[in-house]
């Protein structure tokens, strides 16, 4: 898996599964970067205490599978295109 990259206020994690039969499944996870804070950092809700990290996970989207390649550097790079695809469309949505 390669390291996540940053696009438009947002952290895309592009990976590449190789299967059984030699082809490369194109994955992705996509996550506001607000979403990978320290640890140590929380949020007061409601006189509890809750851990910011478990609060922002939701908020990650994964596509599996996406496509599939010969190559991993193939899957790769259409990962990280499908995913400023996607973001852009969510900006334009919204």
């Amino acid at each position: 898996m390669n390291a996540p990259i940053r696009y438009k206020g947002y952290e895309v994690a592009p990976s590449a599964q190789r299967l059984p039969n030699g082809l490369y499944a194109a994955n992705l996870t996509i996550g506001p970067l607000a979403a990978t804070p320290a640890p140590s950092q929380t949020v007061a809700t409601s006189g509890t205490q809750a851990s910011q990290p478990e609060t922002l996970r939701s908020a990650l989207v994964s596509f599996d599978a996406l496509d599939y390649f010969f190559d991993e550097r193939h899957a790769l790079a259409y990962a990280c295109r499908w995913a400023r695809m996607w973001i852009d469309e969510q900006r334009r949505c919204a």
